[in-house]
């Protein structure tokens, strides 16, 4: 904490301007209303409908540019974190409200138990191979 001119003391560096803490960004929420399992690398993509989320009074600043970062490309969870200088728990609230009001859905990827085994797949080759 630094203190003015005045004696006034003020919660923000100078240089970096006012600090906005994560549980004000999610509305003190650590999960979203649905719940979404979001895995690191799960892909968010922009629904192809949304035009302008700037538009949307419902949305904060940090929701649209997750909007706008995956109407391009779509980015995993890990890398919309990154890309925002957000916490991973602040990410995956904020994608939730924007998967709960249809802005992005999102890919989840395969669980590794629902993966087929190796030696399956070795055997389809085989078969193939065999053709």
């Amino acid at each position: 904490m630094s203190t003015d001119g005045q004696g006034r003391s003020h919660w923000f560096d100078d240089e970096a301007g006012p600090v906005v803490r994560p549980y004000a960004m999610t509305r003190g929420r650590t999960t979203s209303v649905g719940q979404h399992r979001l895995d690191l690398i799960a892909v968010v993509v922009a629904e192809p409908h949304t035009d302008d989320p700037e538009g949307d009074q419902s949305l904060s600043p940090e929701h649209v540019d997750i909007v706008d970062l995956c109407r391009d490309t779509p980015q995993s969870v890990a890398e919309l974190s990154s890309e925002l200088d957000l916490p991973i728990g602040v990410v995956r609230v904020l994608i939730g409200d924007l998967v709960d009001s249809e802005w992005v859905h999102v890919n989840r990827p395969v669980p590794p138990a629902e993966l087929p085994d190796e030696s399956i797949l070795r055997d389809v080759i085989n078969g193939l191979r065999a053709l």
